[in-house]
């Protein structure tokens, strides 16, 4: 009986007979499985039907030109590892079928022992790039996991981490849209995660959270005498994220003054840090995120168009958590295991009236709100499961019953059940965002986006104060 392959399939597309009669011979002893065609088109359906693992090409070949067999082949199979053949040397087609991926080039008449070197030595950098390939693949699988993990498995969660697994591996520059506290920088850490810049830095800066003043400096960086004050050299964000990402986070608050230098930094990809003389070659990829309608705000002159459009090279929309409620009780799980490991409370359980209790809630202030709802009744639980009366007391308001059902109907009026949900909601989305800015009604009004003036008058309605935020 013949000696079963172990090495795989050998495609030889040669229109000679003696020269695939030889190499046929030769790789059989070499445990290859060979299959042979006469011209391009038949070597390019067995190809497509055999899924070879190395091929010797020929480069004159009666019907197609061996470069454009090569090209087509590369198509079909990016990794697929090939050996061209050729009567004469001429370098100008060496270094084009190097271009187009052949791994060797030899001529004719060929050396054998030099042959069976060469192919095995294409052999293996394809099977190395193969499982380097599979690698990858099964990275960005536990990648992708993560992220699912993180948000949750509804529709609309898996189709943010379908466009993750999309963009991360390109250079675009992302935009990622969506309300305060939906999880818009764990997207963008996903798709660091998921690029070439993995194991570079990850750089986040918030452009709402640093006063105006000092939002240049902290972004580009400073030169020692550049200014009052500047007493030695200081690198900024984009500095540090050197070969990484820049996360750019709440965007739109970003000056218009300094829209038009990030503009020119991303458009020359060079760095000028203040009072430096010359910029400097810059390899960092931008993620940015907004809460805001740039494309509203670039019609009313608040925010520059040019820039938006550099930035939304590829968009994500992050839904609001009212938009995906089957993520709710997912989310609440995972909170909970989170919390109890982190604060040391050994919770097995949430009881399933109390997750009723929180898929019923509006969460304007979406995951981060409800993190924050699950980390208090973690907190307060003394039993061993996080009950109704637990997520009640966190969500910051005593527990109302339904509205009883008389013969004449329910206790309120459509309208006035409606007011009254929108008086909660309206109460819990002031209350989450001053907690959130430690107090600041200032920087709350902004992220409300009211009036310092109304933003006072609501909180005095419903009794809330800013310095009981301030911790």
């Amino acid at each position: 009986m013949a000696e079963t392959p172990t090495h795989g399939t050998l495609l030889v597309i040669d229109d000679e007979d003696a020269v695939s009669t030889l190499i046929e011979r030769l790789f059989r002893r070499e445990s290859f499985k060979v299959v042979r065609a006469r011209d391009g088109r038949q070597g390019l359906e067995l190809a497509a039907r055999e899924s070879p693992n190395v091929v010797v090409l020929d480069l004159n070949l009666p019907d197609i030109d061996g470069l454009k067999v090569l090209e087509r082949l590369k198509a079909m199979a990016p990794t697929l590892p090939v050996v061209m053949l050729t009567g004469s040397l001429d370098l100008k087609t060496a270094i084009a079928a190097t271009r187009l991926g052949a791994n060797e080039y030899l001529t004719k008449p060929f050396n054998t022992e030099e042959l069976i070197v060469t192919v095995r030595r294409a052999y293996d950098a394809g099977a190395l790039r193969a499982e380097v390939e599979a690698l990858r693949r099964e990275v960005g699988r536990s990648r992708d996991m993560q992220l699912s993990a993180q948000m949750g498995a509804s529709i609309e969660a898996q189709r943010v981490v379908e466009q993750v697994t999309t963009v991360a591996g390109s250079t675009f520059t992302v935009l990622v849209v969506g309300e305060t506290g939906t999880g818009k920088e764990i997207v963008a850490q996903a798709i660091h995660q998921g690029s070439e810049r993995r194991h570079k830095p990850f750089v986040a800066l918030d452009c709402g959270a640093i006063p105006e003043p000092l939002l240049e400096s902290e972004l580009f960086g400073y030169e020692r005498g550049a200014f009052t004050g500047a007493e030695r050299r200081k690198e900024g964000r984009l500095g540090v994220a050197e070969g990484g990402t820049c996360f750019l986070d709440e965007v739109g608050n970003l000056p218009i003054s300094l829209q038009a230098k990030l503009l020119r930094t991303l458009e020359s990809h060079e760095l000028q840090t203040i009072g430096a003389v010359a910029s400097r070659r810059m390899d960092v990829r931008f993620i940015a995120a907004t809460n805001d309608d740039l494309q509203a705000k670039a019609a009313a002159g608040q925010f520059r168009a040019d820039l938006y459009f550099r930035l939304a090279q590829y968009t994500i929309h992050v839904p609001p958590l009212r938009d995906r409620r089957d993520d709710i009780a997912h989310l609440a799980r995972r909170f909970v295991e989170e919390a109890s490991l982190e604060l040391r409370r050994p919770i097995e359980a949430i009881l399933p009236e109390a997750l009723a209790l929180l898929e019923r809630q509006p969460w304007p202030g979406n995951v981060r709100q409800m993190r924050n709802v699950i980390r208090q009744a973690v907190l307060q639980t003394r039993d061993l499961v996080i009950r109704h009366e637990a997520i009640q007391t966190a969500l910051g308001r005593q527990s109302e019953p339904e509205p009883a059902l008389t013969t004449e109907g329910p206790a309120l009026s459509l309208r006035e059940t409606a007011e009254r949900a929108a008086r909660d909601a309206e109460r819990q989305a002031i209350a989450v965002t001053l907690r959130a800015t430690h107090g600041n009604k200032s920087q709350a009004a902004r992220l409300l986006r009211t009036d310092y003036k109304t933003l006072h008058v609501k909180m005095k309605q419903f009794g809330l104060r800013g310095r009981d935020f301030e911790a």
